[in-house]
Parts: structure tokens; sequence; C-alpha cells
């Protein structure tokens, strides 16, 4: 099992990943008004977070795996003490402008739709969520056996489980959207239908239906 360390180190030593998690953030904050409460959901080890509160955000933080919670806590010190980041439960305690997950956290939930109506009860009514996930459709994973295999089964049901790993799922977003229904209506997704197959990751923004 790797340690709060290691997973920072791991997340950050891709170029790509951290061109798809600072597209992510850069997004976010150009939804936010200024100083705003914002909960990071699957917060990993702080990175988002601290990009935050640079930004003059609160940001509430949730990190259920105690590896990279007890790294937060350290990586991040100085802003929890200051009050910038907070350690949150989920749902948080107060409402929230913004609810985001970045970096694939959602593929790692098996039941979406109860994980939604929590994001709706923490939210403003005038606020939104931001996901990122996996593609499922990401052209350049063609070239393995195991997309294949599980084409089928993503056509039809709209998910299906990552060989080899503990209940981790790809989700087309189409799947995603109708889990987040009937408490969100689908703003915008990123990259655009014609040009999904492109990214590794999509983006989904939702508000309050």
């Amino acid at each position: 099992m790797l340690t709060g360390e290691h997973y920072h180190r791991s997340i950050t030593a891709s170029a790509r990943d951290r061109r798809s998690r600072d597209r992510f953030v850069r997004l976010a904050l150009s939804l936010l008004p200024p100083r705003q409460r914002i909960l990071d959901f699957g917060a990993g080890t702080g990175i988002d977070a601290r990009t935050y509160a640079a930004a003059g955000h609160t940001a509430l933080v949730h990190e259920p795996a105690a590896a990279q919670s007890a790294y937060l806590a350290d990586h991040c010190r100085a802003e929890i003490g200051r009050g910038a980041i907070i350690p949150s439960a989920f749902p948080p305690p107060e409402k929230v402008k913004a609810i985001t997950a970045n970096f694939a956290v959602l593929n790692l939930v098996p039941d979406l739709e109860a994980l939604f109506a929590s994001f709706a009860h923490g939210l403003d009514d005038d606020g939104f969520a931001l996901v990122s996930l996996l593609n499922p459709f990401y052209l350049r994973d063609a070239r393995y056996g195991w997309w294949s295999r599980n084409l089928p089964k993503l056509l039809r049901d709209g998910w299906y489980a990552v060989e080899g790993s503990s209940g981790s799922r790809r989700y087309a977003p189409k799947a995603v959207v109708r889990a987040a229904a009937p408490h969100f209506r689908l703003e915008r997704i990123l990259p655009g239908r014609t040009a999904l197959w492109m990214r590794q990751y999509f983006i989904l923004l939702f508000r309050r239906a």
C-alpha cells in the first residue's frame, strides 16, 4: 500500500496528469465568485485545495483514505492553521458554493445516485458541482484487450468494472448525468462530445435542478 507521500509523488510525476488536474482547477476558479466556501470531495493530499486557498477561497476537504488524509494534514499545515483549508465530514456541516471532485474520484464510487443526493444536501441552491472522471471512450485505450471486452457492456449499461481493481469503475458521461438527476442538470461537458475520444479525462459541470 502506498504511503501518503508516495501517493503524492506518484500523482504529481506525470506532466499529462498535471495538465489534466490544472485544467479542472482553472475551470473551477473561473466559475467561483470571490471568497467562497467549497468542498473538495476526495481531496487526496490537498493539491487542489491549496490552489483554491491561494485564490482566496475556504476549502473544506474530505478525504476518506487514511494515508492521503494524514499527508494532507502535513502538506497543508499552514493553510489549515489559518483556516483556509478545513478537514470536513461529508456531507459538510454547512452548505457550500461548490463541490469539486477531481482526478477520477467518482470512478471509485459504486453508487453515484446516492452520492449526488448527498451533494445536493450540501450545496447552496445556486451552487455547482464539478467532477472529473476517467474517460471510457479514450481512443488510446483501444489498443488494450480490456477496452474492447468491456465496450459492449459500456454501450449497454453505461459503465463497467475495471479488471484487477478494487471497486473502480468506468462510467460513460450519460450514466453520470442520469445518476445526478433529479437533483442536478448538466450544464457543460468538456471536452465536447465530438472530441471526447481525445482526452483521458472528461469534466462535467452540474447546476442544481
